[in-house]
């Protein structure tokens, strides 16, 4: 098959590359559409994903596709099933697994980071993380369940009450698709972040009631403790530390931006203490495969609006690398719709 090969820091080539035979207890699917994530981007760059990655292998861990083989221990699905895939395999026999965190497994796997994913023509996973879906949906949208899924995960580490203002640091596409599922939960205001003027529109199209630029002392100043919730979507030292700041009293702080390993933040615990905040972390997307794709479904998390780029499996290389600079707000690899 064609594949989008990784090799290393930077380098990434489109080789035919050799398919593996099926396990009992995988499906083969033909990759209809792929999303570039900006975890492929911190690969790309020499940082870890989810778990290490040992190139060279296939990137690519938000993908969707139609089964065309089974492995022969596999009876919950059949040839010709639509499917989105949840990327990550847990052991189930580590102490996480088996005190119900299977995402902080000690031998997580994962698609498209330890194992071959979605930057090919076909791709190998087990038939228990594929997930059927509608006829209506389509591959676009069924790739872009596991990014929905991962928002679900960290929605759920926090509390969104009618009576609360929250912010939403970065207004890309994870702080759209966290947009909106906070409107979905009804929270009094909702007030988006987002330096790129360009996308203040789509903000409030998608239910922010007010979006700002923080490019200014006075703009700034105007968010410090302003929120009940605050999600950071970036990943960045500036960004993460705003957060704590905006932050009212009792206020709850959600870190959902990936940020480089190496990445140091400056934080006053006395202002931790005396604000009574409470900070949490969100990691990948146990077991909401399901959930999201019903937001989707039922066009409570629209999708395809979010998708600024569409590119074919040949150009992955150069756009891996040019990534930063094309202005993506989401890109996606696909094959047909």
């Amino acid at each position: 098959m064609r594949a989008a090969v990784f090799k290393g820091k930077h380098q990434m080539e489109v080789l035919d590359w050799k398919t593996k035979d099926l396990e009992p207890h995988e499906v083969r699917i033909r990759v209809e559409s792929c999303g570039i994530c900006g975890t492929d981007q911190h690969i790309y760059h020499g940082h870890p994903g989810s778990a290490a990655v040992n190139p060279p292998i296939v990137l690519g861990h938000e993908l969707a596709g139609e089964v065309i083989e089974l492995g022969s221990g596999v009876s919950n699905l059949k040839l010709g099933d639509r499917v989105s895939i949840d990327p990550n395999i847990y052991c189930g026999e580590c102490e996480y697994c088996r005190s119900g965190r299977p995402h902080l497994c000690d031998h997580l796997q994962a698609i498209g980071v330890t194992r071959d994913g979605g930057m090919a023509e076909y791709c190998i996973v087990p038939a228990a993380n594929a997930y059927l879906i509608p006829n209506e949906m389509s591959y676009v949208e069924g790739a872009m369940v596991e990014p929905v899924g991962c928002v679900l995960h960290g929605l759920k580490k926090i509390d969104v009450r009618p009576v609360h203002t929250v912010l939403i640091i970065g207004g890309g596409f994870i702080g759209q698709l966290f947009l909106q599922l906070v409107k979905k939960q009804g929270a009094a205001k909702i007030i988006v972040s987002e330096p790129a003027v360009e996308k203040h529109e789509r903000l409030l199209e998608l239910g922010a009631n007010e979006v700002v630029q923080p490019t200014s002392p006075e703009t700034v100043q105007h968010l410090m403790n302003i929120a009940d919730v605050v999600i950071e979507c970036v990943g960045r030292k500036e960004s993460m530390e705003l957060a704590i700041k905006a932050a009212r009293k009792g206020g709850q702080i959600l870190l959902f931006g990936v940020p480089s390993p190496d990445t140091l933040i400056n934080v006053s615990p006395f202002t931790i203490f005396s604000k009574e905040l409470s900070i949490k972390g969100s990691f990948i997307n146990p077991f909401t495969h399901e959930e999201a794709i019903s937001f989707i479904r039922q066009n409570i998390v629209r999708i395809e609006p979010l998708i600024s780029h569409y590119f074919a499996l040949d150009d992955i290389p150069e756009v891996m690398g040019k990534y930063p600079q094309m202005n993506v707000a989401k890109g996606v690899v696909t094959h047909s719709t």
